[in-house]
């Protein structure tokens, strides 16, 4: 699953990348609260999972949650935050936060509530397009009822762009959902799509190339 960290701390930022990632998770940070809004304002913003300070700079936890909610009310948020103030639980909650952790916590019950937030979020373990299937529990495609196993980037790359379906994806936000912003070369993402192509070709499915937008993936 694709999680969005929004937290400032350094130290503890690093803590819950470490395990989530661990936990086989993709991981997004965020230490800005103008970043996390920007980035959630936009209707696919490509994650499964928020976690979200509510004291960040920019903008605050519950203006992000607000932006959010705007236009997704599915996409679970577990807050995390130092506030004890009853008020800021309840503020957070009535604008559609999922669940409140107050710190400091234990990382063991924080990955349950992240383990509990996502099996509410995923009543389909599966993805589909045509003849492709990801199955998101033993992360595995299948192509045509037939095992299709893909290189790490590749299968991040798919992945995204399934997860993107009916939508054109820009080179950016390939690198910054695929690959978490990995150092790229120019032609990178062109080399892994091409690839992608060719494990496809034969197959009712392939990637578009959307002039001026990106790429799509759609069953043909």
């Amino acid at each position: 699953m694709t999680i969005l960290l929004v937290e400032d701390d350094p130290l503890l930022a690093e803590t819950l990348l470490d395990a989530l990632r661990l936990g086989g998770h993709e991981v997004h940070p965020l230490a800005d609260g103008r970043l996390a809004r920007q980035r959630l304002s936009m209707p696919a913003h490509g994650h499964d999972l928020v976690l979200l300070d509510l004291n960040l700079p920019g903008c605050s936890g519950l203006e992000v949650l607000q932006a959010l909610r705007t236009h997704d009310r599915d996409t679970p948020v577990l807050i995390l935050t130092a506030r004890g103030a009853v008020e800021d639980r309840v503020r957070g909650l009535d604008l559609g936060a999922d669940d409140y952790l107050a710190k400091p916590f234990a990382l063991d019950e924080l990955e349950a509530r992240v383990r509990a937030l996502l099996r509410r979020r995923s009543t389909d373990p599966e993805l589909r397009i045509g003849p492709l299937t990801f199955d998101t529990l033993s992360q595995t495609f299948s192509l045509d009822n037939q095992s299709l196993a893909l290189p790490p980037r590749e299968q991040r790359l798919l992945v995204c762009l399934m997860r993107h379906e009916g939508e054109p994806v820009d080179k950016a936000s390939l690198t910054r959902e695929a690959f978490q912003g990995d150092a790229m070369g120019n032609n990178a993402i062109e080399v892994y799509v091409h690839r992608l192509r060719q494990r496809l070709a034969g197959h009712a499915i392939a990637v578009k190339t959307v002039r001026g937008l990106g790429y799509l993936l759609e069953a043909t």
